[in-house]
């Protein structure tokens, strides 16, 4: 699966919109738009970073999903 569609379904799987999503993990909205968009690619990391943050809040119960 290409680094678009994995940003786009942890977006979905904590029910967030983009600008919400966006301001949750601390990236700009637009450049998370060019991403699930497939117009940029982030780095490697970027996708397992974000699906790491969102494991350890619901696992801490930082942010109920």
């Amino acid at each position: 699966m290409d680094s678009s569609k994995i940003i786009t379904e942890l977006r979905k799987s904590v029910g967030e919109n983009r600008k919400e999503f966006s301001e949750h993990i601390g990236i700009p909205v637009r450049t998370l738009e060019d991403w699930e968009a497939g117009k940029r690619t982030p780095p490697e990391y970027v996708p397992r970073l974000i699906a790491y943050q969102l494991k350890y809040e619901e696992l801490t119960g930082e942010r109920k999903f």
